[in-house]
């Protein structure tokens, strides 16, 4: 490892100490500066613990250079085997230690706003919509998280106009902020009589959940309407003004919610939704000199981005970005398979940020 690594080490394992002796301290700090204390300690102890492990193995190793000096025979031989076992293993401890000293998005662990908007292809492209939003509710089922609906325009006919989600859990952030962006889908659709293959697209969002401190938002930065709600077509589904539209002045955001028959509810809804974009709005301004960030911008919804295709004909899925196609499209729809896209993306951007700290 660099010198300027090992120098960051050495802060690293000074600051676990200083940290261990402050919580253990006669004159403890108040129960607030217990609890930051107790995390930072908590979040450096795995990262010391790797640099101890990595440590035994670097001097088992310098240690076993004296017995390959040996006269010994046999001795020489189990010397050597060690040390290819040793020095095999190395590697490996050094990258996760690297992974660890990442800076970390503080978003990650943050719960997430998911949006689905059809793009290009008409009403096959609300039923990819509609598609998408049933993969992603699949998927927080099987990771325990909590999928809840925050508005569906919905088609008629099956599909989603545009559809909002709140999705609560361990870290959801972390594991959907890769799907950001166009998808793509090529299939026969059932009304095609010739059997064409069509092209459709549909735009994905995931936003980091944002609360009220990390966002001020002034009330007189809002113009809240409220109307009554309607369902496919303009079919009226509530004869009260239950329905609310918020527009965020300063930025012209603007979201509607009329999923709820109380408009109390609906604003709560619409307010979370916002909160949520602005955040995100903040956070890509910050991150904007960034360029392995901007790859969760969503794109226009045209059919010539994509990050994603879903091809029915051949059951194959591919992600353009780190050219990953497999042959299990039924699976990755049903949840079960999107992990096998999603920990790959997660690594490809770990490798990337790593190469940036040699």
């Amino acid at each position: 490892m660099s010198l300027n690594l090992d120098d960051k080490l050495e802060r690293v394992l000074a600051r676990h100490r200083e940290l261990a002796d402050r919580l253990a301290s006669e004159t403890a700090p108040d129960a607030q500066e217990i609890v930051r204390l107790s995390k930072e300690y908590a979040e450096l102890t795995p990262v010391a613990e790797k640099i101890a492990e990595i440590r035994k193995v670097q001097e088992d190793l310098a240690g076993l250079d004296d017995m390959v000096a040996s006269d010994d025979v046999e001795m020489v031989k189990l010397a050597r085997d060690e040390q290819s076992q040793l020095k095999a293993r190395l590697p490996g401890l050094e990258r996760d230690l690297k992974v660890m000293l990442l800076p970390k998005d503080e978003a990650d662990a943050r719960n997430a706003i998911l949006e689905v908007r059809a793009g290009a292809g008409g009403e096959e492209a609300a039923l990819f919509a509609a598609m998408l939003v049933d993969m992603y509710r699949r998927y927080a089922e099987l990771h325990g998280w909590r999928f809840e609906a925050l508005g569906i325009s919905e088609t008629g006919l099956g599909g989603y106009k545009e559809a909002g989600a709140s999705i609560t859990g361990r870290n959801v952030f972390a594991r959907l902020k890769f799907e950001s962006g166009v998808h793509r889908i090529q299939r026969v659709p059932q009304t095609e009589a010739s059997g064409r293959i069509h092209t459709s697209t549909a735009t994905v969002a995931v936003l980091p959940e944002a609360e009220e401190v990390d966002v001020h938002i002034e009330d007189k930065d809002l113009r809240i309407d409220v109307f009554r709600s309607s369902g496919p077509g303009g079919q009226s589904v509530n004869t009260t003004d239950s329905a609310v539209r918020i527009t965020h002045l300063p930025t012209g955001l603007v979201v509607q919610q009329q999923d709820e028959k109380s408009q109390h509810k609906n604003k709560a809804k619409a307010l979370k939704v916002l909160r949520a974009r602005l955040y995100e709005r903040q956070r890509m301004e910050q991150e904007a000199a960034r360029a392995a960030q901007r790859k969760s911008q969503v794109g226009t919804g045209e059919r010539s981005e994509r990050i994603r295709t879903y091809n029915f004909p051949d059951g194959r899925v591919t992600d353009h970005r780190i050219k990953l196609t497999m042959h299990k499209i039924d699976k990755v729809f049903g949840g079960d398979a999107l992990d096998e896209i999603i920990d790959p993306l997660i690594a490809d951007d770990e490798a990337a940020r790593l190469a940036d700290l040699q």
